[in-house]
């Protein structure tokens, strides 16, 4: 794994996965519930224009598989889909310790997702090098991996 380009920020990490899903025709994200989908939401905002279909799924139950759509809220999931797609976005959450995922599960519904997809691609997204600290850069065929840090600061006045 090699930098390709640096930027920071919540606006460098849309930037970054705006180039990445040029030329893609459908996207699915898979993350842990509560913590991932604002992600995708987030992510998918980005490409709202973009004539894209996209779609979330909690943790690896393919069976909950649900559009993220424009809302007047914003990007938001919505009704099942089916989640066939040329494009799997993995969200940091899933790498987290106390998800306990099954990364062989995962790169089987990776599979299952992408068949018929010869030009298939596998994304990452995650915030403060989750998915190396888990080890899964080396467990998951990535084709480009987004890692974002935040530096948080909180102020008090009383």
């Amino acid at each position: 794994m090699k930098p390709i380009e640096k930027t920071e920020g919540i606006s460098g990490m849309l930037t970054a996965f705006r180039k990445l899903a040029r030329g893609r025709e459908k996207i699915t994200f898979i993350g842990c519930p509560g913590w991932c989908n604002p992600f995708a939401e987030l992510l998918g905002f980005v490409l709202r224009d973009a004539g894209k279909d996209m779609v979330f799924i909690p943790n690896i139950r393919k069976d909950l598989a649900a559009k993220v759509v424009m809302t007047d809220y914003g990007m938001q999931v919505g009704e099942k889909a089916n989640p066939s797609s040329d494009t799997v976005v993995l969200l940091g959450g899933l790498a987290m310790p106390k998800m306990e995922v099954d990364v062989n599960g995962l790169k089987k519904m990776i599979d299952d997702i992408t068949e018929g997809h010869p030009d298939r691609k596998i994304f990452g997204a995650c915030i403060g090098g989750v998915f190396q600290k888990a080890g899964w850069d080396k467990l998951i065929d990535f084709d480009y991996l987004i890692d974002a840090d935040m530096d948080v600061t909180l102020y008090g006045f009383k």
